[in-house]
C-alpha cells in the first residue's frame, strides 16, 4: 500500500507531500490544477519514462519519493531479498531523481538499482487504470490469472497439471538429447573402441607406475646402494682400512664394564640400560642392512624391461590421465559410454514409451483443467457482463472464451476476452474493438468482481475513467470503485460528485500564484471542506445553500451505500 508520495520540482509541483490511507482516496480539483501530474509522478517512481523536460522551470533536478507498506506481500519481499535490498518493518522507500544533464538515479531503501528492476517491482506495487492505460487487463497472462483465481479447484488442478507437464517435458528433452547424441555415434564409437583397445592391451594395474618407478630408482643406483650397505655394515661389525671399527663389539665391551661397575654402586644403572638398548637396536639394524645388501643385485635386463614398461605407461598417462589409476578410471568411463551407445536403440524405445505414457497423463490433466476453466469462465463472464451493463453500456456483451493451445506451463488453453458494445455487433477480442473509455469500464467491472480474489497489486489508480458519463451510470461507477476499495487501496481522480462522495479520504488539488510563479498544492479536506468541494463539483462555481444541502445528502447516502456494499 502506498503511504506517502513526495514530489520536488516536477512541472507545477514545487514541493508536495501527500499521505494516503487505506480504502478510497479521491483526488479532485479544477481542470489543469495538476491532478494528472501527480499520477505522472507516481508512474515515474514505478519505472515509467521520465524526461528532463518534466523538471520545473528554473530548477536543475526533479525528485519523486514514494513510501510503500509491504505487509502481506511475500512475493515482492522475496524479489527484494534476491536483489540484496534490505527491508525493515515492511517498508520500501523508492527515490528517483533526474537532472538536466540527463543523470537518472533510482534508489530502493538506499540501494542503487536499474530502471528495469524498478519497472519489475512497480508491477507488484500499483496497478494504474486510465482512459488509455489498461494494458494490464489486456495481457493474456493476467487474464489467465483472473480466471484461475476465480475457483480454488482450478489452482489445485493446475498444480497437478504442472507436475505432469514437467514429467512430459523432461521425457521430451531426454529423447531429443539421445537423438542428437546418435548423430555422431559412428565416429564416437570408433574413437571409444580405439581407446578401449589401447588401454586394455597395456594390461595396466592400479598403482603400477609408482611401483615401477621405485624399482627403477633402486636398480639405477645399485652400485651406490651396495657401497653404502657394505660400509655401514662394516662400521657396525668389521674392519675398515685395516683398522678395527666394530661398533657392536665396542658397545658390548662398554656394556660389560658398566655391569661390573654396578657392583660398586647403582649410579650408572640407567646408563647401563641405555647402552644395552642401543646395542640391541644397532644389532637389529645391522641385520637389516646385511639382508638388504644380500638382496641387492644389479640386473641390466630387468632395468631395460622396467624402463620400456614405464615408457608405455607414460604414453598412456599423457593421453588419459596423470597416473595409471587415472588411466584405468578413464577406461571404466569408456566402457560405460560404449555400453550406453550400444544400447541406444533400446534406450530410445524406452524413452518413446515413457513419452507416450507421460503425454497421455498430461492430456488427461489438461482436459480436467480446461473443464474447470470453462465452468469458471461461464460464471465469470456472466458476472462481469452484468457489471459492464450496469456501468452505462446496456447493450454490451462480454465473455471469456477458451481456445485450444499447445501444452504449456499453465495448461493447454489460450484465454480471449470478447466484447461487443452495441446490439447486433459480433463479439470480438476486447483489445481490438473497445475504446479507451470502454476499456476503463470493463477494467472496473473486472476489478469489482475479482478484487477479493485476484492477485493484483495492493494499490490501484483510476485516472479519470469517469469521462463522458453521468447520472445513474456515474452512481454505478462509484459503487464499483467503492467495492474495489474494500479490498485494495484505491486512488481515484474524478470530476464527478457521485464518485467523490464515496471517499474515505478526499484530497483537493489546486494551483496558486506566488509572485510570478505558479505552483500546485494538495490539501486533505476536512468534512466541511469536503461538502463544499462536492457542492462545487455538482453545481459549478456558485455554491448555494441548496447545493450544500444536496452535497450533504449525497455524502449521507454514500455512507449508507458503502455500508451495504461492505455487508455483501
Amino acid at each position: 500500500m502506498l503511504r506517502t508520495l513526495t514530489v520536488w520540482n516536477f512541472a507545477l509541483l514545487e514541493h508536495v507531500k501527500i499521505e494516503f490511507g487505506a480504502g478510497l482516496n479521491i483526488l479532485t480539483g479544477e481542470t489543469g490544477a495538476g491532478k494528472s501530474i501527480l499520477i505522472d509522478a507516481l508512474g515515474a517512481v514505478l519505472g515509467s519514462r521520465l524526461a528532463a523536460a518534466a523538471i520545473r522551470s528554473g530548477c536543475e533536478w526533479l525528485r519523486v519519493e514514494a513510501v510503500f507498506d509491504l505487509e502481506g506481500q511475500a512475493a515482492l519481499k522475496a524479489l527484494l531479498e534476491e536483489q540484496a535490498i534490505p527491508v525493515e518493518d515492511d517498508e520500501l522507500i523508492i527515490t528517483r531523481q533526474v537532472s538536466h544533464k540527463g543523470k537518472n538515479s533510482v534508489l530502493l531503501n538506499g540501494c542503487r538499482v536499474t530502471l528495469t528492476l524498478l519497472k519489475e517491482l512497480g508491477a507488484h506495487l500499483v496497478d494504474i487504470h486510465g482512459q488509455h492505460d489498461n494494458l494490464a487487463l489486456l495481457r493474456p497472462e493476467n487474464q489467465l490469472v483472473l480466471l484461475d483465481s476465480a475457483d480454488a479447484q482450478i489452482e489445485k488442478q493446475r498444480g497437478v497439471y504442472q507436475k505432469s507437464f514437467a514429467a512430459w517435458n523432461d521425457c521430451k528433452k531426454r529423447l531429443k538429447a539421445k537423438e542428437e547424441e546418435a548423430k555422431s555415434t559412428t565416429e564416437r564409437l570408433d574413437l571409444l573402441h580405439w581407446q578401449e583397445k589401447e588401454i586394455e592391451e597395456a594390461a595396466l594395474k592400479d598403482g603400477e607406475d609408482e611401483r615401477i618407478e621405485a624399482e627403477i630408482r633402486k636398480l639405477s643406483n645399485a652400485e651406490k646402494i651396495s657401497g653404502f650397505v657394505e660400509e655401514s655394515y662394516t662400521l657396525l661389525n668389521g674392519e675398515l682400512g685395516g683398522k678395527a671399527l666394530n661398533v657392536l663389539a665396542a658397545l658390548s665391551k662398554v656394556k660389560k664394564n658398566l655391569e661390573s661397575l654396578s657392583r660398586f654402586g647403582s649410579e650408572l644403572d640407567n646408563a647401563c640400560k641405555m647402552v644395552e638398548n642401543a646395542y640391541c637396536d644397532l644389532q637389529e639394524a645391522s641385520y637389516e642392512i646385511r639382508d638388504y645388501g644380500s638382496d641387492m643385485e644389479f640386473d641390466q635386463h630387468r632395468l631395460d624391461a622396467l624402463e620400456n614398461r614405464m615408457s608405455v605407461i607414460d604414453k598412456l598417462c599423457r593421453k588419459y590421465g596423470a597416473t595409471a589409476t587415472d588411466v584405468l578410471a578413464h577406461l571404466a568411463k569408456v566402457k560405460d559410454e560404449l555400453q550406453r551407445i550400444e544400447n541406444y536403440d533400446a534406450d530410445v524405445e524406452d524413452l518413446k514409451v515413457a513419452l507416450r505414457q507421460s503425454e497421455i497423463a498430461l492430456k488427461d490433466e489438461a482436459k480436467k483443467l480446461t473443464k474447470l476453466r470453462a465452468a469458471a469462465a461461464k460464471e465469470l463472464s456472466s458476472r462481469i457482463g452484468e457489471q459492464v451493463r450496469e456501468l452505462g453500456m446496456a447493450k454490451a456483451r462480454f465473455s471469456i472464451a477458451l481456445r485450444a493451445a499447445d501444452y504449456g506451463a499453465t495448461g493447454a488453453d489460450d484465454i480471449v476476452m470478447l466484447f461487443s458494445a452495441n446490439a447486433g455487433e459480433k463479439e470480438q477480442p476486447l483489445q481490438d474493438v473497445a475504446s479507451g473509455g470502454e476499456l476503463s469500464r470493463v477494467a472496473l467491472a473486472v476489478k469489482a468482481v475479482s478484487a477479493a480474489n485476484d492477485d493484483s497489486p495492493p494499490s490501484m489508480v483510476f485516472d479519470e475513467i469517469d469521462t463522458g458519463i453521468g447520472g445513474k451510470t456515474a452512481r454505478m461507477v462509484a459503487e464499483r470503485i467503492a467495492t474495489v476499495a474494500l479490498h485494495r487501496q484505491v486512488l481515484c481522480i474524478t470530476h464527478l460528485p457521485q464518485i467523490a462522495c464515496m471517499a474515505d479520504a478526499h484530497l483537493y488539488i489546486h494551483k496558486e500564484t506566488q509572485g510570478e510563479r505558479t505552483l500546485t498544492e494538495v490539501h486533505l479536506l476536512t468534512e466541511g471542506e469536503r461538502i463544499n468541494e462536492i457542492a462545487r463539483m455538482a453545481s459549478g462555481s456558485d455554491i448555494t445553500a441548496a447545493a450544500l444541502d444536496n452535497a450533504r445528502e449525497m455524502v449521507d447516502n454514500a455512507r449508507i451505500k458503502r455500508a451495504k456494499i461492505s455487508r455483501r
